[in-house]
């Protein structure tokens, strides 16, 4: 036993103290995040394994996870692709066949003929028996009782050179002591949200979680329903949402420069434009300017769906920032939506006299430089680009505003530095966050409790839906013939191939070949290429030919994803469409349906398709609303795909899922009130329990 005694959590004792923790040990636990004692406690099991009792050979299924003892019945190499180790086991009620690919002479020593072994292991369907593939496994002598686990055995997050053996180890250690008292934990949930909520105490729901009962119901712990783990959802939710309350807080105590304007660029703007703003784009720019009419910087973030109109709203702040005399960047995070965005600002602000600076990291020195001048005198008003924006070198003249698109793309980081740039004096830039990935009500309210939210919910007057299709591949032919009738009668196609490959290389040269089968197919349509591995003013001059319609057909990896705009490309082709995610193909689907011709986008399959992949292709044949796509993707693929963990930010969560656990947000949301009116003291250590260095990240 540990030599601790009696002691409270909240002192962060250090892990030194638990038997097996020496300094290259100490090293690996704070590579996951582990540093003292209380981090370990609150470093929670991903899944369970039912070790407490040997299970019949005979009444196994492919696909249980079970501990079987038998005795050993035939041991022998096999070479077949690879050389193997196969073993032969039986209990009386059946056999079971041991596989092993990785083995040393002293295994095949061990596992001879009539030797009783016990192993744990998933069960696979072989070619004449189940079999267990790497199973753990140890010789034990027939005649002894067998022991088996007390609890249903825990399954942790690791890293190299930390196994489950040892971090287990190290939990038993921590768990004794929290079990016998000698480690006191800090409730820092008010009694009576405890009892409201009919939670048991912290301590109760840590040993549970860490250490469940034989009789634990499985298949509720591996759905993270139980008690004892909604409790620790309940609490690790609640420290996000105060964390976030405290961004905002901080935020609010900053200054920022109060962007009234004269309207002379605004009106102007507004009467050139060729069409109405729709109601939604209205509400949304009133929210805004009465943002930037305040001392405190701006933290809102606009959801809006493919094609209804941010941009616009994204220029008329601008255009707000610039009469006021402040400077605005525009910030992208691929240079083809950065370049999109340029020319639309190019277009639009450059008649008016205001000056629009593009900045990327492919820059040559000269234009790079002159770029940095202007930015530095103040020449340039708006300044458009990726992430070059903030890099070192780049410097303001006065920065009043920044907007950052599909910002789930960026690090928290980068925008943290970005804001920095702009502090001037004291004061600090308004900030207009744009995302063509919606999301639901109750998951904003705690992934963004330290932004204002707008929805632009209304797609502008015109827009007719896409009608969408899926077609196999052996349908190729009939679909190059669509594509040759829609060329001839003067509309125009995207076809987007995508690969199972993550390889660049390998998409782009699946781009070409494609390119190059279609050209020879289609004689006398104009075909056109854009990859990534093309150079910024290959792909523009590409893309310019597509939009001035001197190309007929766009053969094109997933970079035309955002931002392209074409009003005449009608109909758009998705190879291998089974590949991609919801919000990907509902992106790449919104590059047609841009004018006032009926608009097509075929998707296509290789092979068979898994249930989810005819799922979400289900729903994308059913629906073109970007809300209903991001619910049905959020069912899908669980937050932590949709949002990605770099817009979640800090939000990783260790217990809490964000889908599962959305019945619990109104009373976090509500207790969060409480804690910080009536409980202040709890809530900076509640934070750094289930949170800790993470939340100075998010400062955004």
């Amino acid at each position: 036993m540990s030599h601790v005694t009696q002691t409270s959590c909240s002192d962060n004792l250090s892990l030194t103290r638990l038997r097996g923790v020496g300094p290259k040990m100490a090293e690996r636990l704070e590579r996951i995040g582990v540093h003292s004692i209380q981090d370990l406690l609150f470093h929670l099991p991903l899944r369970y394994e039912d070790r407490t009792r040997i299970v019949p050979i005979g009444s196994l299924r492919p696909g249980d996870s079970a501990v079987v003892q038998g005795k050993i019945q035939l041991t022998e190499i096999k070479f077949a692709r690879r050389r193997m180790l196969v073993s032969r086991m039986s209990d009386g009620t059946g056999s079971i066949g041991l596989r092993f690919f990785y083995f040393n002479a002293q295994q095949q020593q061990s596992l001879t003929r009539g030797v009783t072994v016990r192993c744990y292991g998933e069960v696979r369907k072989g070619k004449t028996m189940l079999e267990l593939v790497h199973p753990e496994y140890s010789l034990v002598d027939e005649h002894s009782v067998p022991e088996v686990q007390e609890h249903l055995t825990a399954i942790y997050p690791t890293t190299e050179g930390l196994h489950q053996l040892g971090i287990r180890n190290l939990m038993t250690q921590v768990t004794d002591l929290l079990a016998s008292a000698k480690l006191q934990l800090d409730e820092f949930l008010p009694e009576a949200i405890q009892q409201e909520l009919g939670f048991e105490t912290l301590r109760d729901a840590l040993l549970y979680v860490h250490c469940p009962p034989p009789d634990a119901p499985l298949d509720v712990m591996a759905e993270g329903k139980h008690s004892s783990q909604q409790r620790l959802a309940f609490e690790e939710l609640l420290a996000h949402t105060l964390s976030l309350r405290k961004l905002r807080h901080r935020a609010q105590q900053h200054a920022a420069p109060v962007l009234k304007g004269n309207d002379q660029h605004v009106s102007a703007f507004k009467q050139n434009l060729p069409f109405e703003l729709t109601g939604a784009q209205q509400r949304v720019v009133e929210e805004i300017e009465t943002d930037l009419q305040q001392a405190v910087p701006m933290q809102r973030l606009v959801q809006g769906d493919v094609g209804s109109g941010k941009t616009v709203v994204a220029a008329l702040a601008t255009l707000r920032a610039v009469e006021s005399g402040y400077q605005a960047a525009v910030m992208a995070p691929t240079e083809i939506l950065a370049e999109q965005h340029y020319r639309n600002f190019l277009d639009w602000l450059e008649p008016m006299g205001i000056e629009v600076a593009w900045l990327s990291g492919k820059l040559k020195a000269k234009p790079r430089r002159e770029t940095l001048e202007a930015i530095y005198i103040g020449k340039a008003r708006v300044i458009v680009g990726t992430h070059a924006l903030f890099q070192e070198g780049v410097n303001f003249s006065e920065l009043g505003l920044i907007v950052v698109d599909e910002q789930h793309r960026f690090g928290v980081h980068q925008r943290m530095s970005l804001r920095e740039k702009g502090a001037n004096n004291g004061t600090y830039p308004h900030q207009l966050i744009m995302t063509a990935t919606p999301i639901p009500r109750t998951l904003s309210m705690t992934v963004y409790a330290d932004l204002d939210c707008s929805v632009i919910d209304e797609l502008p007057p015109g827009r007719k839906p896409v009608e969408t299709v899926v077609l196999p591949e052996n349908r190729r032919e009939d679909i190059v013939q669509r594509v040759e009738q829609a060329c001839r009668q003067g509309r125009q196609v995207y076809w987007v191939c995508t690969l199972i490959e993550e390889s660049e290389k390998l998409q782009c040269q699946a781009a070409e070949d494609t390119a190059t089968l279609l050209a020879d197919a289609l004689q006398g349509i104009r075909v056109g290429l854009v990859h990534g591995r093309m150079k910024p003013e290959q792909k523009e001059q590409v893309m310019q030919q597509f939009k001035a319609g001197e190309l007929d057909l766009l053969v094109a990896t997933t970079v035309i994803e955002v931002g392209v705009d074409v009003p005449n490309a009608s109909l758009m082709i998705i190879e291998n469409a089974e590949r991609l995610g919801l919000s990907q193909l509902h992106q790449l689907r919104g590059r047609v349906g841009r004018g006032s011709q009926e608009s097509a986008c075929v998707l296509m399959y290789a092979g068979k398709l898994s249930q989810n992949a005819r799922q979400r292709l289900a729903v994308m044949r059913e629906s073109n609303d970007g809300f209903v796509i991001a619910r049905k993707d959020l069912e899908l693929r669980g937050p932590g795909e949709v949002l990605g963990t770099r817009q979640t930010g800090m939000l990783q969560l260790r217990i809490a899922d964000l889908q599962r656990d959305q019945g619990l947000i109104t009373r976090v949301l509500q207790s969060a009130d409480i804690l910080l009116k009536s409980h202040p003291a709890h809530v900076e250590p509640l934070i750094q329990r289930w949170i800790g260095e993470s939340t100075r990240y998010a400062e955004v």
